[in-house]
């Protein structure tokens, strides 16, 4: 029996304890500093726009933990000695294991501007940035959110929702343009801007102005916005000061292998902190996305209790909702034109709703993506994995169709179209 150690309790380092616990007695350790009990970190934004209680959010009931005999510590880590196997916390307190799984997560990417430090300033990744967001809040007329990715708009949503008249701000000519194709993009731009939203694009934040409070912005195009909170969202990265100054391959992330094992024998890494050094094919090296940790969390499990289990995590997918415009996209979906890649786009007259099916020079479908229409996970997968082709799929495109039973079909209008 072996003593298990996991520094991170998000879904990642959460999933491997579960897991390790199923195929064995291994003496188990879960330690953070952020809580106590695993919750879903997607779900804040619904606990302060009041949809939900923080309970709600935790999966489990309290009493699952020692049931399931995994030990949870709240608690910081404040070093790593990996030569004699144990980890030191500040308060001092030794925790000793015989293998050790870093779940490190991410955390917000900084933005280092005159008056950044102003109270009022902040991001939004931990349940204490949920808090201090609270405390913020109160009393705020306009508050303005800097960066176009996924926390950025959530963040925008949910000060809306308490009324604020928010400004979002966006470096790029227009919104998720890295990521999304140009219809898509200028679809999501529309229905933010529907949702009452100031979206200022090509623009970002010159200087935070304020006391002992911001107050207001300059724009790098020399305009000034009244502000009494900002939300910094441009982006996050691995979480990995921790492994500062240790025997442990670093770049961005931690590296580790195919299964997961960093360059210390009885180290692994997961989640949001890794990065690999062989990325699968049609996969990045660093991925921040909710479900690779779930992945990742199960193969290591797998890998501590003497199976090396290769990280396998499929074909590329994602989802998102920009406030109620839901968004999926599996496989290979360009945002700029390549070579033997082309796509057929459909969008509904209200503008409300697209499907983009991409496919190679044999004509078989590598990526789908959609707005407003949700699909079947299974189907897509089985599409681009089979290489069907884009004949077929337009006429089976009912069977991606995921959307409750009443709601309008658009198959016929997509055929059409095309």
């Amino acid at each position: 029996m072996s003593k298990i150690v996991i520094i991170g309790n998000g879904i990642a380092g959460i999933t491997a304890a579960r897991h390790i616990r199923q195929l064995g007695d291994n003496d188990i350790t879960v330690i953070s500093a952020e809580s106590k009990y695993f919750f879903s970190r997607t779900a804040l934004m619904y606990v302060f726009m009041g949809h939900m209680k923080f309970d709600h959010i935790q999966p489990y009931e309290n009493w699952f933990w020692q049931k399931n005999k995994i030990d949870l510590l709240q608690a910081r880590v404040k070093k790593l000695e990996p030569g004699q196997n144990h980890l030191i916390l500040d308060s001092d307190e030794i925790i000793s294991y015989d293998k050790l799984i870093l779940a490190l997560g991410s955390k917000p990417r900084a933005m280092l501007i005159e008056g950044h430090k102003l109270p009022g300033v902040q991001s939004l990744y931990l349940k204490q940035d949920l808090q201090l967001m609270e405390k913020n809040v109160e009393g705020v007329k306009q508050a303005t959110v800097v960066g176009g990715g996924l926390i950025g708009i959530e963040m925008a949503e949910m000060l809306h929702t308490r009324g604020v008249h928010v400004s979002l701000i966006v470096r790029e000519n227009s919104y998720w343009d890295m990521v999304l194709p140009k219809e898509e993009s200028e679809m999501v731009n529309r229905h933010i801007i529907s949702r009452g939203i100031d979206l200022r694009l090509g623009q970002s934040i010159e200087k935070i102005i304020g006391e002992d409070h911001v107050e207001k912005l300059l724009l790098t195009n020399g305009d000034e916005l009244n502000c009494q909170m900002l939300g910094i969202t441009i982006g996050v990265e691995p979480n990995i000061s921790l492994l500062s100054g240790l025997n442990i391959d670093l770049n961005k992330g931690v590296l580790v292998d195919e299964t997961l094992k960093t360059s210390i024998d009885n180290i692994y890494a997961v989640g949001d902190c890794v990065e690999l050094r062989n990325p699968p094919d049609g996969r990045s090296a660093i991925e921040p996305i909710w479900y690779s940790g779930r992945m990742m969390g199960e193969t290591v499990a797998n890998t501590v209790c003497g199976e090396d289990n290769v990280y396998n995590p499929g074909i590329w997918f994602n989802s998102a909702k920009f406030f109620d415009l839901e968004y999926q996209t599996y496989g290979n979906v360009p945002v700029n034109a390549e070579d033997g890649i082309d796509s057929f786009f459909w969008e509904d007259v209200k503008h409300e709703k697209s499907i983009r099916l991409v496919y190679n020079k044999q004509k078989s479908i590598v990526g789908i993506v959609s707005l407003g229409v949700r699909l079947r996970h299974e189907i897509c997968d089985i599409w681009i994995s089979k290489e069907a082709s884009l004949t077929f799929a337009l006429a089976n495109l009912d069977k991606i169709n995921f959307d409750p039973e009443f709601y309008n079909k658009f198959e016929k209008e997509v055929v059409l179209s095309y």
